[in-house]
């Protein structure tokens, strides 16, 4: 193999390190794609968690469009990290938020794992130049951070750090595309990446409707389920505010609404996570929830989502 190159069309074996939540999603979603997948996570008892999560997420992934080569007898566990990174193509590390245990954890994946093989990093916080600090290969280390729940939800921002190749983006880009998922290419880091810093976006004034007694936690739900959270699953902002300019598209939008926009920026808030908004929106959540289980709302949430996944599955 060149130097420089890395594998993207001859994926076959992924390694998944970490297989939590987000790492058996990913295990689902890999077995779904035909992959074979050595899984390693060091905690007791962990292989039966995962495969319970995945035998729950391929049964939520079967509700889609089938697919040829979906085999649980293509999923090996490894208690030796080591032994699960034998003969991979491409590695994704699902390590908890804690900066020192991914860096330790991904110099180890590094020291083992092929030269010419990508890892990637699911995480939603930290910079890849940070978490590649450690690898004597950086340059083929990069975030691939899923949205949750990963099997369903279909992006993946890849996200380079100060040493990773532009060619080792591009083999993750290619090799998440050709898999179903939908990624993109992060061009800088930022805290957050893209997608999280958007929804923070949002969430914060959503905080700050409810501080200031604009409408209640349940009403700011509903106001963005049944308005723009509908357009969200066609097109991003961008695209919706060209179509919200007619004829004449963004340009026309930002000729005429572009001053009314500024003054809507100007008026939102910056609120404080202080005793009492929290309690308030605790209290709102609460009566929102109307008893129902974090259990029973995250079935709700999947099944909605199998639903339209579907709907537009079947529209493209």
């Amino acid at each position: 193999m060149k130097a420089g190159t890395f594998r993207s069309e001859t994926i076959e074996t992924v390694a998944v390190v970490g297989t939590g939540l987000i790492g058996s999603a990913w295990v689902a979603f890999f077995l779904r794609s035909g992959l074979k997948v050595r899984a390693h996570d060091p905690q007791p008892g962990a292989e039966m968690r995962m495969r319970k999560t995945v035998d729950d997420a391929l049964r939520d992934l079967s509700q889609l469009k089938p697919v040829a080569g979906v085999c649980v007898d293509n999923l090996f566990f490894f208690e030796r990290l080591e032994d699960a990174l034998v003969a991979c193509d491409y590695v994704q590390e699902n390590a908890p938020e804690q900066l020192s245990l991914k860096q330790d954890l991904l110099a180890a994946i590094d020291a083992v794992a092929a030269p010419d093989v990508v890892i990637g990093s699911s995480t939603s916080s930290f910079m890849a130049s940070d978490l590649q600090r450690r690898c004597r290969h950086a340059e083929r280390v990069l975030v691939a951070h899923p949205f949750n729940p990963p099997h369903l939800v279909p992006l993946v921002e890849l996200v380079k750090g100060e040493a990773t190749a532009q060619a080792a983006q591009d083999a993750a880009y290619e090799f998440m595309e050709r898999i179903g998922k939908v990624p993109i290419k992060v061009a800088r880091e930022a805290p957050g990446h893209v997608a999280n810093r958007m929804t923070a976006a949002l969430w914060r004034e959503a905080v700050h409707i409810v501080a200031e007694g604009i409408a209640s936690v349940a009403d700011v739900d509903r106001a963005i389920r049944s308005g723009p959270g509908l357009r969200w699953a066609i097109d991003g902002p961008h695209m919706l505010y060209h179509l919200g300019g007619g004829e004449g598209g963004i340009a026309s939008y930002l000729k005429h609404l572009g001053p009314a926009q500024e003054a809507r920026w100007a008026s939102l808030g910056s609120p404080q996570l202080d005793a009492e908004t929290c309690d308030a929106l605790v209290a709102g959540i609460e009566d929102e929830a109307a008893g129902k289980s974090i259990e029973e709302l995250a079935v709700r949430r999947d099944r909605l989502l199998i639903a339209l996944l579907r709907t537009l599955e079947s529209a493209a």
